[in-house]
């Protein structure tokens, strides 16, 4: 619990931006936190600033116990990786988090273009479980206690997420570049 990632980005990861971007920027989410979807907001953002300059990945972190929907959400989310839609289904579930039980998930997988059935069954089944708790247990190993945790290349980051000008400034300052740019 050194704030160091646990393991490493790998092929594995669901990543958006440039392998060898100079920065790359972890997060541990819950489809169902509120603060995961304020977060959500503001590294659209940051991706929009920073383009090909940063590469964001996201693991789950699924709070079952304050959040009920968030497991079953972040299976959802890795059914959809199968066929290469997990950033429609990521972004659909932040997108409508006060709805993410059973059947609102199975009306996202078919609105992205997925077998609903067959997602739904997965879920009974557990399918996608494995998954997710190899990223939860990911994150306890990085010393994460709550989402949403960023990481940025790799070491834990603990400043103010939630102050889009400072989150900005620390990422363009690993990156190599000006802030006011």
């Amino acid at each position: 619990m050194n704030g160091q990632l646990q393991p490493p980005v790998g092929p594995d990861d669901h990543a958006q931006g440039p392998e060898g971007a100079p920065v790359t920027l972890v997060e541990y989410g819950d489809f169902e936190c509120p603060y995961c979807g304020q977060a959500y907001e503001i590294v659209k953002t940051i991706q929009q600033r920073l383009g090909g300059k940063l590469r964001f990945v996201f693991r789950n972190f699924p709070l079952k116990e304050a959040h009920p929907h968030a497991e079953h959400a972040a299976e959802a989310a890795e059914a959809a990786a199968t066929r290469g839609r997990f950033w429609d289904m990521h972004d659909l579930l932040y997108e409508n988090q006060r709805r993410l039980d059973d059947a609102s998930l199975a009306g996202y997988a078919e609105a992205i273009g997925l077998d609903a059935q067959r997602v739904m069954q997965a879920l009974e089944d557990g399918t996608y479980e494995p998954q997710v708790r190899e990223d939860f247990m990911s994150g306890v190993r990085s010393g994460v206690n709550g989402t949403p945790a960023f990481f940025v290349n790799g070491v834990r980051w603990d400043g103010p997420w939630n102050d889009p000008a400072v989150f900005l400034q620390t990422l363009q300052e690993s990156a190599g570049t000006r802030a006011g740019r």
